[in-house]
């Protein structure tokens, strides 16, 4: 059963289950639509025999960790953000994973200083590079794609074609041409799989594998999720649940949904989420505002607007009930902090609690809380909560009858950029 692995509740609302009867034809009617969408491959990719996609990501893989220090990922939105957030969640906090080596990410700003300190940090280690673009036509990566090439080949001459692998589209694109022409190897973005929907796909497999993560039980995971999450029944589908839950809370006035957590390795994951839920949704002038917090550092910053500020917020709590690594608070027989009273628990218990302690006092302060739990922050369990939020947004989008496959507004910004940057040319001649 799908609990097994996610159980999702809601408290201090008046929603209950008469929503599951309301929206039960309308979300089976959107189940049934969904599959006719474009760029919607990500739906069952899953479900499909893994070896032909894997072996060779791992073969490569294999290949940097034994040849490098570094792997530069060049990506920005969706062909940086998946990687970085299951690569953060899954390793240690200090040092690298057993077998894996550093990644680090460029292309994801304009930032001259941060290009330019990369450089210098990479010059005393060995580099591979991995461009992520399905056109090559976005600004910020392109250019830093410009600089790392660049760099690349004054480094290691005729050998770097070895070292540049190419993420992209299978046949059209600017990257797609200077990646033929130049010769580099390349792993294919899905046709019918849109950016932010990617992360299990070369996009994210690829760098999270070279980090040391275990890309198979990833999979495994996502295959797992994805057999669940087809049953079109509200009652058994909590990917779907939530999606109704935020969208009715949506409808009584709240505008802000904070996802939460209470783990900083799932940081990165978080702005994951916020690019998922904000570019599919906010359209028309529709959708929630994603934000995200992580306690219980935020806690102590905008715990008090949360708990008694304007009511215009859901919160939605992510919360993981084994966390690999663990430490128990000593007894210090001095005891002048007054704390030896917790020496018989470990961090994580006392996180636990002050979880659960948060997820009630905001509950009683009038903020309605969805609790999302799982059993285990591991490669399988979030393997399974990509493809869950994946599928809940889908839902919600359509709920919100806008496309969850395109961004409007992300090209808006991009040919205005454009603009401007030709204007000051023609001015500076």
């Amino acid at each position: 059963m799908f609990a097994e692995i996610v159980k999702t509740t809601l408290l201090n609302c008046s929603l209950d289950d008469r929503y599951l009867v309301k929206y039960k034809d309308r979300v089976k009617h959107i189940h049934n639509a969904l599959p006719h969408y474009p760029l919607t491959g990500w739906i069952d990719s899953p479900l499909q025999n893994q070896e032909g996609l894997l072996t060779p990501i791992e073969r490569v893989a294999n290949e940097i960790r034994a040849c490098a220090d570094v792997l530069v990922v060049v990506g920005v939105g969706g062909s940086f953000l998946g990687a970085r957030a299951i690569q953060e969640a899954l390793m240690p906090y200090f040092g690298l994973a057993k077998g894996g080596i550093e990644v680090v990410y460029v292309g994801l700003n304009m930032s001259g200083a941060y290009i330019k300190e990369l450089l210098t940090y990479l010059d005393t280690k060995q580099v591979y590079v991995n461009v992520i673009s399905k056109s090559g036509g976005t600004m910020e990566p392109a250019l830093a794609f410009r600089v790392m090439r660049l760099y690349m080949e004054e480094r290691y001459g005729e050998k770097v074609t070895e070292r540049i692998i190419v993420t992209t589209d299978a046949d059209k694109g600017i990257l797609k041409g200077i990646a033929d022409k130049a010769g580099y190897r390349q792993f294919t973005i899905p046709a019918d799989v849109g950016g932010r929907y990617s992360v299990l796909t070369p996009v994210g497999l690829l760098p999270a594998a070279v980090a040391g993560v275990d890309i198979r039980a990833l999979m495994d995971g996502a295959r797992y999720a994805a057999t669940e999450l087809a049953e079109e029944d509200l009652g058994h589908n909590d990917a779907y649940k939530y999606a109704v839950m935020r969208h009715m809370l949506y409808e009584q006035g709240y505008t802000i949904e904070l996802l939460a957590s209470f783990e900083p390795g799932l940081n990165k994951f978080h702005e994951w989420w916020k690019q998922l839920f904000g570019e599919s949704e906010g359209k028309e002038h529709k959708g929630l505002y994603p934000s995200t917090v992580n306690f219980s550092t935020d806690l102590h910053a905008v715990g008090q607007f949360i708990q008694e500020g304007s009511r215009v917020m859901f919160e939605t709590l992510l919360h993981f009930h084994e966390i690999e690594g663990d430490l128990a608070v000593p007894f210090d027989a001095r005891n002048e902090d007054g704390l030896n009273y917790l020496s018989t628990r470990t961090f994580n218990e006392i996180n636990a609690i002050s979880k659960q302690g948060t997820a009630l006092a905001h509950a009683e302060g009038q903020v309605p809380v969805i609790q999302l739990e799982l059993p285990k922050l591991d490669a399988y369990h979030l393997g399974y909560l990509i493809y869950f939020f994946m599928k809940a947004c889908a839902m919600s989008a359509c709920l919100l009858e806008v496309n969850p496959f395109d961004q409007p507004g992300v090209e808006a910004y991009k040919h205005k950029m454009l603009e401007l940057l030709k204007e000051e040319k023609v001015i500076s001649k």
